[in-house]
């Protein structure tokens, strides 16, 4: 399978017809659920296809396991082409390398001012015009309503499009918002919800743009590899 082939039938391309063409510049994006379901998974996933889109991503890592994010990326990028055939699969990989960013912090140590601050110097004096940003490990509680706008400003002002991941506890899991979430539910454009099943995650959304209200996606993840499956038989049903 040549590339182009590999981006037009990833299963990302349906996760963004439920989001009316997926998070857009100057959007904030949240995917929730609580420890070890998968939402690094589907942040890398994300990640990943505007990568093979040949867009510059920065990975922003808040989590204790920062040391194992390049490990998400490389055993995510041999799972897809594996299963693909890719060709130049090794060529293909060393320029998602060159258009990826890693960088971490601890929010002990930094305020989101210096965060935002290193962001902008790493997309300008850098000259790495990001497309999006990934933020995975973030801690909610600990920032408020004004933090997120500008985050949100940002976001705006350099075109990008921002995806977080959010721990929430299981008790929120199917209650609409997640109640770490509640401050900035006018802020956020899109919250996702990861819910554990017997076989599979399921995806649904919480938040999109104007509406909240929850509706499942029809999307799943693959138990083992946490991937999002490809045609999903429900969606496939819905849309004939």
């Amino acid at each position: 399978m040549i590339l182009s082939e590999l981006i037009s039938r990833s299963p990302v391309r349906i996760f963004e017809q439920f989001l009316d063409g997926g998070l857009k510049a100057g959007e904030i994006g949240i995917i929730a659920s609580p420890n070890g379901v998968g939402k690094t998974s589907v942040l890398v996933q994300l990640a990943m296809d505007k990568l093979l889109q040949g867009k510059k991503v920065i990975h922003v890592s808040f989590t204790q396991h920062k040391q194992y994010v390049p490990l998400w990326y490389e055993d995510i990028f041999a799972e897809i082409t594996s299963k693909k055939n890719l060709e130049n699969a090794e060529d293909i990989k060393n320029d998602l390398v060159k258009n990826r960013v890693l960088m971490s912090f601890n929010q002990d140590g930094v305020t989101k001012e210096q965060i935002l601050k290193s962001l902008r110097a790493m997309i300008i004096d850098g000259s790495f015009k990001a497309d999006s940003i990934i933020i995975d490990g973030f801690d909610f509680s600990r920032v408020n309503k004004e933090g997120i706008q500008n985050v949100k400003n940002f976001a705006v002002e350099l075109g990008l499009s921002i995806w977080y991941s959010c721990s929430v506890k299981d008790s929120e899991q199917s209650a609409g918002i997640p109640f770490v979430l509640g401050g900035f539910a006018g802020i956020v454009d899109i919250i996702i919800s990861l819910q554990p099943k017997s076989d599979h995650v399921e995806l649904s959304i919480i938040k999109d743009r104007g509406t909240a209200a929850a509706k499942p996606m029809a999307m799943k993840l693959d138990p083992k590899t946490l991937l999002i499956l490809e045609n999903p038989v429900k969606f496939s049903a819905e849309t004939q």
